[in-house]
């Protein structure tokens, strides 16, 4: 594993499990298997690292909301099958997302801060296309509260997490709720 992808991993675990203000970069040295000076050969510091795996996620999750089918209603499936899925495997991800965008600093902040009003401005564009009947505010209600929903298994205990079929159920809820929006 290279490196700077070993940085990234041991600083998502350790960010979720103390912070981002509670790790310091010796202790992501040390847990990454290098002295904490040796990071800076690849990081700035713990912005920049920050930056970087809230980065990486927002490019995937971003490039699951353009258009790829001419169905627009199986187009919105997809996009949110994609991230029903990314946000259960990528739980610690995503509650490092929820804690700690905050932190982020410039020049990172504004840069994300934009890619994240794509990222709604995308997922409305989604929604609007496989609801057109819907006004402006009901495609900006839903697509928060999809997302909302979609993210908030971060949070869910095991229990409901091993439930058979749980990315399944997710959807269902997701796609039969459109009803409510109405």
């Amino acid at each position: 594993m290279p490196r700077d992808r070993r940085i990234l991993d041991t600083a998502a675990t350790a960010f979720h499990e103390k912070g981002f203000h509670g790790v310091g970069m010796d202790e992501l040295g040390r847990r990454a298997g290098l002295s904490g000076p040796s990071l800076y050969r690849y990081f700035a510091g713990k912005d920049e690292i920050l930056a970087t795996l809230l980065n990486e996620a927002m490019d995937e999750l971003l490039g699951a909301t353009r258009q790829v089918d001419d169905d627009p209603v199986a187009d919105l499936h997809r996009a949110l099958r994609h991230h029903v899925d990314f946000a259960l495997a990528n739980r610690q991800l995503v509650t490092l997302y929820q804690r700690e965008v905050r932190s982020l600093v410039e020049p990172w902040s504004k840069k994300f801060n934009r890619r994240r009003a794509e990222y709604s401005r995308s997922w409305e564009a989604l929604v609007a296309r496989a609801h057109p009947d819907l006004d402006e505010s009901a495609v900006a209600v839903t697509t928060q509260s999809w997302l909302g929903m979609v993210f908030s298994v971060a949070t869910w205990p095991e229990r409901v997490l091993s439930t058979p079929q749980v990315a399944d159920r997710i959807l269902g809820l997701l796609t039969g709720g459109t009803d409510g929006t109405r």
